[in-house]
């Protein structure tokens, strides 16, 4: 059903899990969660599509789940996407205003030339996010409609992806059933769900570590300032525990999940783990200090690496507010605490909030990207993608040449 029933899906294609949301707007304007389901993500890598017929496998039993919970069915969904191929840009455009007003004509002639950027032939513009507008010199503008100046400027930060990265998503999700509203960058999704407006306007990061990448977004005086997507995920820290511990990859994931701490100095030393053996092995009883000294390291890297990226672009001295942590990665113990330590800043769990329905359900920061995409479904009026997707590269390119050609002369 379309987002015109009162119905939005939001479809999270992760590395480790498929999760589809099916929310419904209700009288008061708020969304009720009425659908969840997830699924094993065994067709991606890193964010990627690498196995067409797996990601269909599971995006059909998620989808299924969630439909069969909500009692509803959905035909389309606003699906995410991330991956080590999404790079983000900051431009600036400037237009001579007509009649010295104003209007929603120059508001998107601006942003249109703001957007006249070098772009490789194999890339897709994903998001323009406006920062902020200038008129007449006057910065700091949110909604310039109805003001008077000569001169309109606009600063825009650009989220690009590879064509055959977002084809390869489209495609999944039409074989599956599905048509696609509209792709999302996975942290501006989760930003939707776990991010406060007094936070975006004072200065935030999220941070969302997820399988196999690990998403920054950072909000300064409300508007989105910088994306990046880091390589290092919680599959990393997995494979860590599972070759530290010579135990099965899958027995690894549950041993994180149940006693993982990102701190070695928060642990017992008399309490301790039983490890299942590799290849018919017996099980051995450790300390479980040693699984901590093997988490530790990895999570410690994959902040300070968030943390670095911040110092490059030279905003970290602008989030007042702090960090806040999402994905399905964070729920170890001591995370919180280690994260203070790399960043010296207050640091929260990211947990779905402005919903109601089952809220019990997804009140965990493993369903912060899908809440936020059901959400993002029903503050955003997108198009329709499937069927421009499904026309060929070759006409995408030439259309954007020409109106390159058309913009400049």
């Amino acid at each position: 059903m379309s987002r015109s029933d009162g119905i939005v899906c939001g479809l999270d294609v992760g590395t480790t899990k498929i999760c589809a949301i099916i929310g419904e707007l209700n009288a008061d304007g708020v969304v009720d969660i009425i659908g969840v389901g997830t699924s094993p993500s065994r067709g991606l890598r890193r964010g990627v599509v690498v196995n067409i017929d797996l990601t269909v496998s599971s995006i059909k039993k998620a989808i299924d789940d969630a439909e069969l919970m909500a009692g509803r069915r959905s035909e389309s969904v606003f699906a995410g996407i991330s991956g080590g191929h999404i790079k983000g840009i900051n431009s600036h455009g400037v237009i001579a205003i007509k009649n010295r007003e104003v209007t929603t004509n120059e508001v998107a002639r601006v942003i249109d030339a703001a957007r006249a950027v070098a772009i490789p032939l194999d890339r897709e513009v994903i998001h323009i996010l406006p920062q902020e507008f200038v008129v007449d010199d006057q910065g700091g503008i949110r909604e310039p409609v109805g003001m008077a100046g000569v001169r309109l400027e606009a600063k825009v930060h650009i989220i690009t992806g590879a064509v055959s990265a977002a084809q390869n998503i489209i495609r999944c999700a039409h074989r599956s059933g599905l048509t696609v509203n509209d792709l999302v960058l996975q942290q501006m999704a989760a930003a939707e769900a776990v991010l406060s407006p007094d936070e975006k306007e004072l200065g935030v990061a999220l941070i969302d570590i997820g399988g196999g990448t690990t998403d920054l977004a950072v909000f300064i005086e409300g508007a989105i300032q910088h994306t990046a997507v880091i390589a290092v995920g919680g599959d990393q820290l997995t494979n860590d525990i599972a070759v530290g511990l010579r135990t099965p990859t899958g027995e690894a994931e549950k041993i994180k999940k149940r006693y993982g701490c990102a701190l070695a100095n928060l642990v017992n030393r008399d309490e301790t783990i039983h490890v299942p053996g590799v290849g018919g092995r017996q099980p051995r009883v450790l300390a479980k200090s040693v699984l901590a000294e093997i988490t530790e390291p990895r999570l410690e890297e994959i902040l300070g690496l968030a943390k670095r990226e911040m110092e490059k672009y030279n905003i970290l001295h602008s989030v007042a507010s702090g960090i806040v942590l999402t994905g399905g990665s964070v729920a170890i113990q001591g995370v919180v605490e280690l994260a203070e330590q790399i960043f010296d800043m207050p640091v929260r769990l990211g947990y779905p909030v402005g919903v109601s329905g089952l809220v019990d359900v997804v009140n965990s920061p493993v369903y912060a990207t899908g809440v936020g995409l059901a959400l993002w479904g029903t503050r955003h009026d997108c198009a329709d993608l499937s069927s421009a997707y499904e026309s060929s590269k070759v006409n995408r390119v030439y259309e954007r040449m020409k109106r390159w050609f058309t913009e400049a002369f």
